[in-house]
């Protein structure tokens, strides 16, 4: 039995440690498909970093991927691009839990 969609974005974006790295891919790829070269070299990280996150995100059915092997191209999945309001929800969320737990300190 697969897990909600909004249940499997709060872990991976906000449950885990690789979260922000995420949420930085999909903004990307949100804008237009890329192969993990090319976001290794926009998000000035590691290649073997990139390919480790884009299969968390492939494995959680987040994104797809086309075009083979090497070089293949990634971009949202037709439900995550449907659903994009909840990733921005979560964002939202955490940036105010940030800033109220800043003013408390």
């Amino acid at each position: 039995m697969s897990r909600p969609l909004k249940v499997t974005l709060w872990w991976i974006l906000a449950g885990t440690k690789g979260g922000k790295v995420r949420v930085k891919i999909l903004m990307i790829l949100k804008e237009r498909p890329m192969n993990a070269s090319q976001l290794a070299t926009q998000m000035q990280l590691d290649y073997k970093t990139i390919r480790h996150h884009l299969g968390v995100l492939t494995e959680n059915k987040l994104l797809e991927s086309g075009g083979g092997n090497y070089g293949s191209m990634y971009f949202l999945s037709p439900q995550l691009e449907s659903n994009f309001q909840i990733v921005e929800e979560i964002l939202d969320k955490i940036g105010k839990e940030k800033a109220k737990n800043r003013d408390e300190s």
